[in-house]
């Protein structure tokens, strides 16, 4: 029973008895009555202690509840700040391969890249060769082709006129223009005395290169021909063309297998032919003395070209 309800009931009994109790009773009643105030004084301090201590407590209990939500917290933001790394390291992890994987394809490209670069430096070596052999092929067919027009030009000063013969190098070949007054009767393909004598010239050069080949065209001027022997220019281009070719072959014994005789009638002029001094320009035969075809391809073969 609580020491209140205690002192309550003692109360009621002492006075219900008071009127009836002696002395002796009721000083013991009243020294028990200061034990049990002085109890009830202590339990009242107790009770104080008591409300304080759990007030103390809900405090703990509420600072721990704020710690324990505020570590929650702490707890939940480093759960996503670990999320955080791991997605980074993921994404590090995943741009590193791609980083690698580019590394190999730069190295793989670098090797292939330097791989072309050698074989576009062997293939320029090669062409640069080439060009070397090719320009040392000019210099000799272009040294070759000079001392055969001083030749040509040396035999054929003596005794003719400057204006009936032209001896000149072109690219690859050597050529003379010959006057038809010089070589032919008028309006024929028939040789004169006098021809026969430049031809004879012109055949010792001839003969002493016989890897060269001849080709003879004949040209005219515009002015329209035809008779019992003769169609047109063209016939007769092609009718004195073929006079010198048979002369060479047959007068001066010049292999007929170097021979080409072609006839160009009044085309490709070198004057007009409106004036009469065009038209003795015009008519014209061209020896062209020329390397034959299969010597000209081996100049493009580095194999058998000559060094």
């Amino acid at each position: 029973m609580r020491p209140t309800v205690k002192f309550i009931l003692f109360l009621a009994v002492a006075l219900a008895a008071s009127s009836c109790v002696s002395k002796k009773q009721y000083a013991a009643l009243q020294t028990e009555l200061d034990v049990a105030n002085k109890d009830l004084g202590k339990c009242g301090e107790s009770l104080n202690d008591y409300m304080n201590r759990l007030t103390s407590c809900e405090n703990d209990k509420e600072r721990l509840r704020a710690e324990l939500r505020a570590s929650q917290n702490t707890e939940q933001m480093r759960q996503e700040q670990i999320k955080d790394l791991r997605d980074q390291l993921a994404d590090a992890k995943t741009q590193r391969d791609k980083q690698l994987s580019r590394v190999e394809d730069l190295t793989n490209l670098s090797q292939s890249a330097s791989d072309n670069i050698r074989e576009t430096l062997s293939q320029l070596e090669k062409k640069d060769k080439y060009i070397h052999m090719l320009q040392a092929a000019k210099t000799r067919a272009d040294s070759i082709n000079l001392a055969l027009a001083v030749n040509l030009k040396g035999v054929l000063s003596e005794g003719i006129e400057d204006k009936d013969v032209e001896v000149k190098v072109d690219k690859t070949v050597v050529f003379v223009n010959l006057s038809d007054k010089m070589l032919y009767q008028s309006g024929s393909s028939k040789l004169t005395p006098r021809a026969l004598e430049v031809l004879g010239k012109i055949a010792k050069i001839v003969e002493s290169r016989p890897d060269l080949e001849v080709m003879v065209e004949g040209y005219t001027d515009n002015v329209p021909i035809k008779n019992s022997c003769i169609d047109d220019n063209w016939d007769l281009s092609v009718k004195r063309a073929t006079s010198v070719v048979r002369s060479l072959q047959k007068d001066f014994k010049i292999d007929p297998n170097r021979l080409i005789a072609a006839g160009r009638g009044e085309y490709n002029t070198l004057a007009d032919n409106s004036t009469a001094e065009g038209r003795a320009i015009n008519r014209r035969t061209r020896i062209i003395i020329l390397p034959k075809l299969d010597q000209f391809y081996d100049l493009l073969n580095p194999n058998i070209a000559p060094k």
